[in-house]
C-alpha cells in the first residue's frame, strides 16, 4: 500500500503505485495516476489531470496539472504528463493543457528548479533543466537537452532547439535554434554551447559541421533563405546539419538574431 501521511487528503479514486510516498497535508484529487517508486512531499496539489511516471520527487508545496490560465478554457478534461526520474521543486506551478492539443508534457529525467511557471500544452522534452523562477507562457516547445537560466520569461509558442543553453535573466520572444548559447538583451546568438556538446559525447565531426552551419547562418551576413542554401551546399551531411535545417525552416515566430 502506498505510504500516506495521515494529514494527508487523497482521493480513493487516484491511482497510486503501492510504494509511492505522500507527505502532510498534501491534497491528491481523483483522476490522478502516479507510478512506482515516486515520492510526493509535503502540502502540495496534485490536481486532475496529473499523470506521474516512476521514481519521480515532487517537492513541498509544489502545484501540479491545475486549470490552465486561459480565457478560452471550458474545463474540458486534459492532462499533465510528467516523465519517469523528473524532479519538480519546490513551489513550481505546472498547468494541463487545454482542447487545442489536449495536454502538457514534461519529459524524463528533467529538473525543474524552484518557482518555474509551466503553463498550458506546453512541451518539455527529455533532460531539460529549467532554472529558479523560470516562466513558460502556453504553447512552448523546448526540446530534449535544453538549459535555461533563472528568471527567463519564454513568450507563448516560442520553441527551443536541443541542446541549446539559454541565459539567465533574459526575455526569450523567438525561437533558439539548437546547440547553441543565447544571451543578451533582445536575445541573441552567442556561438556554440561548445562545453554542453563536448560533455554529451559529440564528435569533432559535428561540432565542426555545427560550427560551419551556424557560421554562415549569423556571420556570413546572408538572409537565412540564402545561408540555409550554402549550409545545404557545403556542410557535411551530419544528422545535426539536418536538425539545424528542419529547426530554421519551421520557426513559429522567427529566429534569434
Amino acid at each position: 500500500m502506498p505510504d500516506i501521511h495521515p494529514t494527508a487528503i487523497v482521493d480513493p479514486k487516484a491511482e497510486l503505485a503501492d510504494d509511492v510516498r505522500v507527505g502532510p497535508f498534501t491534497v491528491i484529487e481523483g483522476d490522478v495516476q502516479i507510478g512506482t517508486g515516486s515520492e510526493i512531499h509535503s502540502h502540495c496539489l496534485i490536481a486532475d489531470g496529473a499523470r506521474i511516471g516512476k521514481q519521480c520527487i515532487i517537492h513541498h508545496a509544489a502545484v501540479i496539472s491545475t486549470a490552465p490560465q486561459d480565457l478560452k478554457f471550458e474545463g474540458e478534461k486534459t492532462t499533465l504528463e510528467i516523465g519517469d526520474h523528473t524532479v519538480i521543486r519546490e513551489y513550481c506551478d505546472l498547468n494541463r493543457g487545454t482542447k487545442e492539443k489536449g495536454k502538457s508534457v514534461i519529459g524524463a529525467q528533467s529538473f525543474l528548479m524552484a518557482y518555474t511557471h509551466v503553463a498550458h500544452d506546453c512541451e518539455i522534452g527529455e533532460h531539460v533543466i529549467l532554472a529558479n523562477g523560470v516562466q513558460l507562457a502556453g504553447h512552448v516547445t523546448i526540446e530534449d537537452w535544453v538549459i535555461i537560466g533563472g528568471l527567463t520569461p519564454v513568450h507563448q509558442f516560442c520553441r527551443i532547439g536541443q541542446h541549446a543553453f539559454v541565459g539567465g535573466g533574459y526575455r526569450v520572444t523567438q525561437d533558439v535554434p539548437p546547440y547553441i548559447l543565447a544571451a543578451g538583451e533582445p536575445l541573441a546568438y552567442k556561438g556554440l554551447n561548445r562545453i554542453g556538446l563536448s560533455r554529451r559525447g559529440f564528435s569533432k565531426e559535428a561540432m565542426a559541421a555545427l560550427h560551419t552551419c551556424y557560421r554562415l547562418l549569423y556571420n556570413a551576413k546572408l538572409n537565412f533563405r540564402d545561408a540555409l542554401e550554402r549550409i545545404r551546399a557545403e556542410v557535411p551531411d551530419l544528422p545535426e546539419k539536418q536538425i539545424v535545417l528542419r529547426f530554421v525552416e519551421t520557426h513559429a515566430r522567427g529566429i534569434i538574431r
